[in-house]
């Protein structure tokens, strides 16, 4: 019997709904959200868009402008950014 390689599973991609997307460019949050790693991308909207009840759909779009406003958080889990390939000027 073989072995399932369990690295290369891969996830449903989700399109993003037009709500989230105005949500996005409302709170001038889209370039962050387009800095996350497309895994994050969509989880968060894969994330919203299971939500049975409207008022829990929205507070999950609050949850994710939060989170990409504030920069250090995915999930509610720390988040560390990769660091820039281009070095500042000193």
């Amino acid at each position: 019997m073989k072995k399932p390689q369990t690295s290369r599973l891969e996830r449903p991609r989700h399109a993003m709904p037009a709500f989230v997307r105005a949500a996005l460019v409302r709170s001038k949050l889209m370039s962050a959200y387009r800095e996350r790693p497309p895994y994050q991308q969509n989880d968060y909207v894969g994330w919203i868009i299971r939500a049975k009840l409207e008022p829990t759909r929205q507070r999950r779009l609050a949850q994710m402008l939060d989170e990409l406003a504030r920069g250090d958080r995915y999930m509610k889990m720390a988040y560390r950014p990769k660091r820039s390939a281009v070095k500042p000027i000193v």
